[in-house]
This record gives C-alpha cells, structure tokens and sequence, in this order.
C-alpha cells in the first residue's frame, strides 16, 4: 500500500473516531446501555463516517421509500391460570383494542413505532375493568440541512419495585405492577462549516409512573420507595476539526444536564467541559484521549419518618416527602476528568473501541464492539459506566433506539417487548424497566445486540448485565441503602417465520435474574415464553391464537407458574 494511501485511510479513521470523541451530554453522564452501544458524537459533531452515513442513508431510502401505517380494530378472547402456586385462580377476560402500527421512510422523516388502547371486560375470578395504554415510538425528521427533530415515546408496564414479583406479562391481577409513561423531544444539529465540524444538541424528557398494585415483599423486608414522576433536560456543543492540516482530530465540547424529581424533591445537576484528540498510528488503529473538567451534584430531602424513626409510606408504596427538610448531597464531585483508550477498524463490517479514564472521582471503563458478517446480520456490544437515574435512564434509551425497527409485542398481553431491532441497530430497554426506583445511582454493565434474518426466519437476541449502586445523603433517614448494590442480569429472544404469504409463527422468550443487595431482601427470578400464529382469514381479517407460559420465585416466599391462551381477530384498516 502506498504512503499516500495510507494517510488517506489513516485519515478517514480518524475522523471516524472524532465523532466519537465528541462525547455529548447522554454520553457524558449516562450509565445506560445507549450511551455506550450508539455511536457518542452521531448527534454532536459531523465526520467523514457521518457523511459516509448520509449518503448510505440517502441510498437506502430511495431503495427503501415507504409510508406504512396500519390502523387496526382487535378482540381478543384470553384465559390465564395459576398452574402452580398463587390461589389457584382461572381468570378470563374479553379485550377490545385499536392501535395503530408504522414505519415511515421518507427523504427527510424516519419513524417506527406502534401504539395500542385496549379496554380489558373482567369476566371470572373477581377480575376488574382495566384501560391500558401501550406503545413504543422513535421518530427523526430533518427540518434543515444538518438539522434533525428528534423524538420518542413508550408506555407500557412494568415492576414497582425490584424486590417484588416479576409475573412477566402483567396478565391479570397480579402485584407490584406499575403503568409507565417516558417521553423526550429535541434537536440535534450536525454540520460541516467550512474546516471545522460543529455540532450540537437539546433534549427534554419527562418520566412519569402510576402504581396499580404494589409489590408483596417477604415479612421483615423493607419496600423500596417507588419513582414517580420527574423532568430532565439535556445541552451539549462541540467543534473540532479532522485530520488534513495537522495529523490528528481534535474537538473541544460542553454539556449540562439537570433532572428534577418528584419524589423527596430530588435533583440532579452536572456539567463537564474537554478536550479531545484523535491520533492515527495505522490504517486501521487510532489513539484516542481527553482531558476536562466537570461538576456533578446530586441531592435530596429526607423523608417523613414516624415515633420510631422508620420512613412513612403513602398507599402507593412511596416515602412521603418531608417539605421542611433540607435538601442533602448524595454525590458531590467536581475536577479533573481524563480518557485514554484506542479504536480498531479493520473493515467496514467491523469496529472495536475501548476506553478508560477517571470520571466521577473513579476509574471508569467504556467500550463499544459492532460487526456485521452480511447484510442481514448485525451485532452490537456495550460497555458502559456512569451515574443514571429511573428518568434520565429512560430518555437516554429511547434516544439511543434506532428510527428503523419492526416494533413487536407479546401476543397475549398485548404489552410491547422491551428489546427491539432493526437493520442499521437494536437495543433493549430492559436495564430501566426492572425497577422503578427512585434513587439515583451509580451503575456499570454491558448489553449485547444480535439481530438477523435466514430465508423466512428473522431472529432477535438481546442479553445484558446491570450493577447499580444507589447514592444517598450520609444523614438521611435512609442512609442504610447508600452504597447497596443491585444486580440485574436479563436475555430476551425472538424468532419469526412467514409460513406463507397468508400466515405466520412467532416466538419469544425471556429470562430475568434480580440479585437485591438491600439487607433482608431476597433475589428474584424469572423466565417466561410465548408462541403465536396468525393467518389472513379474509382480505384485511386475521386471526390468531396464541400461548404463554411465565413464571418468578420470589427467593421461596412467593412463586408461581402462570399459563395464558388467547384467540383473536383483528381487522386491519
């Protein structure tokens, strides 16, 4: 290879990476798996790899143009049982539902989503009315050359509390059910101005839970305050500059986040400044390295407690909030922040980067690993290290999905699966939904995307692993949690077949383990799988029938083994 080639592709490399070194605010202080699995600077600094991505982008729809929106109309007939432990109910249940799938591509929109209102008429074993809102929904559109709207939607339900039941599929009545709500909505932009790269970014997230019913917990075992609801905002600014004129990338940025929560007032607040290089020392090897400053505060007021000290709960398992306390540090860091890592590329199909460094007054690790073998096969890996929360964790994970998937449900609940994929990326939002807690919190892991497709089959695995270390104030009531750590380990599945042009087979399964780290509290496991099949009966009329069967121990104090069946039509508009 001659020199001058090499020092193009050296180049080219290391513009790739300055996108990465632009680090922007999600990145900056999230400890959530899209922080560390998307690419950092996608949304912050424009390089030679984005403009590659651009114009992929631009191929791929013209290849790709679509608008498809399907309205449906749905009735569905279900049973679940207790087939092992519980009180041995037979529940049925009629469920009414409209809903609206889509993927749009356009020349200047992208969107993927699925929403879904169904009324559920108890029938037997004492089972109530129930409304239920449902959906996942990522969108972009670009107002202006470099320009891009950004939002992202998902209801759905999930555990109240991470040391209670985990039935699964939430059928029926079962406890420590919790109905969620999570939305966010901002700009990005990303421009080439003359030599320099500019790039920067706004983002607000609001987060809001409604327990149904709470979690049962062993005798002795202290609940877990549940989260409420809580709005944070996200800004961030970089410019930098690809190799060419001098030989190596450079970027200096900014960011500021700030979270305000419901419960015991608290509030998060961050801010970093740095600088960063990137050096090339082959054509598929780069250095990389930062150097900057932040400031991170974290904080909240002390419960009501009563005669014996012990923390008040209200009737939806959440601590009452003592207004004339003073609002106490739980984190409270600011200096030098530094990262030293190196990125391999040794294809297009291939790219591996690894980093450590100091940041909130620790040693952090950081990585991230794709490959794509063909077309049809892509996977991802995460590693990721940072301070996150029930709110912040969310909007940073529906801004890290990507704006092209096939949204998936479970075929007999109804609820929307936690893990999706799509052609460019995939990701999971398991690690936020195992528990909705209030604590803010200190957490590492690693999530692992694989996403491909084989003649009629498409598959789908998502597996992760999450240790949390709650921070609280030195003086709270509550202090005995500060430094508990909680973790969670997580592997979802799914395969599908068109059997022929009027029918299809669907599968899923999961497998959750909950290590508690609280003192008394028991772990918690689950697993559970489902199997669908559906066929076009007349024009736009489907029928379906499907099965499930879940089950969790509760570490031996509850523990149960539930089946379900369905039968539905649905009449597509």
């Amino acid at each position: 290879m001659s020199p001058r080639i090499t020092l193009r592709t050296a180049a080219a490399l290391a513009a790739l990476l300055l996108a990465g070194t632009a680090t922007s605010a999600e990145a900056q202080f999230s400890g959530d798996p899209g922080a560390a699995s998307s690419d950092p600077g996608a949304s912050s600094a424009p390089s030679a790899s984005e403009t590659g991505r651009k114009a992929k982008r631009g191929e791929r729809k013209k290849r790709q143009r679509q608008v498809d929106v399907s309205p449906y109309l749905e009735v569905d007939q279900v049973l679940t049982a207790d087939l092992k432990g519980g009180d041995g109910d037979v529940l049925t249940y009629t469920t009414v539902a409209v809903g609206v799938d889509a993927a749009i591509v356009t020349r200047r929109a992208e969107l993927a989503g699925t929403i879904r209102y169904e009324h559920r008429f108890g029938e037997s074993g004492g089972l109530s009315d129930a409304d239920i809102l449902s959906g996942l929904v990522r969108g972009r559109l670009e107002a202006a050359q470099g320009l891009n709207l950004e939002a992202g939607a998902l209801a759905t339900r999930a555990r109240a509390d991470g040391q209670g039941a985990d039935s699964g599929f939430f059928i029926g009545g079962g406890t420590n059910v919790a109905d969620l709500y999570s939305i966010y909505a901002g700009p990005t932009f990303a421009r080439r101005i003359g030599n320099l790269d500019v790039g920067a970014g706004y983002r607000f997230g609001y987060t809001k839970v409604e327990v149904d019913n709470p979690a049962v917990l062993a005798p002795g075992v202290q609940p877990r305050d549940v989260f409420d609801h809580s709005t944070n905002h996200v800004a961030w600014g970089s410019i930098g500059q690809r190799p060419g004129d001098l030989p190596f990338g450079w970027q200096v940025s900014g960011g500021w986040e700030r979270e305000d929560a419901s419960q015991l007032d608290q509030r998060f607040d961050g801010k970093y400044a740095r600088a960063d290089i990137t050096v090339p020392i082959s054509p598929t090897v780069a250095l990389l390295g930062g150097v900057g400053y932040e400031d991170v505060e974290i904080g909240q007021r002390d419960p009501v407690v009563d005669a014996n000290g012990v923390p008040v709960l209200d009737a939806n398992g959440r601590y009452v909030t003592d207004t004339s306390s003073p609002r106490q540090l739980s984190f409270d860091v600011d200096g030098l922040i530094w990262d030293a890592g190196v990125m391999w590329q040794p294809s297009r199909r291939t790219s591996l980067t690894a980093r450590v460094g100091r940041r909130y007054g620790d040693t952090v690790y950081t990585g991230s690993f794709a490959y794509r073998p063909d077309h049809a096969t892509l996977v991802q890996v995460g590693v990721y290290d940072g301070l996150s929360s029930f709110g912040r964790g969310l909007s940073t994970g529906l801004a890290a999905l990507p704006t092209q998937f096939d949204p998936t449900r479970n075929p007999v609940s109804g609820e929307v699966n936690t893990c999706v994929f799509g052609e460019q990326t995939g990701g999971c939002l398991n690690n936020q939904l195992g528990n909705a807690g209030t604590f803010q919190y200190r957490n590492r892991g690693v999530q692992a995307i694989l996403s491909s497709s084989y003649g009629r089959w498409s598959y789908g695995v998502g597996v992760g692993y999450d240790r949390r270390r709650l921070l609280v104030p030195a003086a709270s009531p509550l202090a005995y949690l500060d430094g508990t750590k909680d973790e969670s380990y997580y592997l979802f599945l799914t395969a599908g077949r068109q059997l022929d042009v009027d029918s299809d087979l669907s599968i899923a399964g999961y497998l959750n383990y909950y290590d508690n780290g609280a003192p008394g509290a028991g772990d918690v496991q689950s697993a559970g799988i489902s199997a669908a099949y559906s066929r076009r009966i007349w024009r736009s009329l489907t029928g379906s029938a499907a099965a499930a069967l879940s089950a969790f121990d509760q570490d031996g104090f509850n523990s149960r083994l539930i089946g379900s069946a369905l039968v539905g039509l649905r009449y597509n508009f």
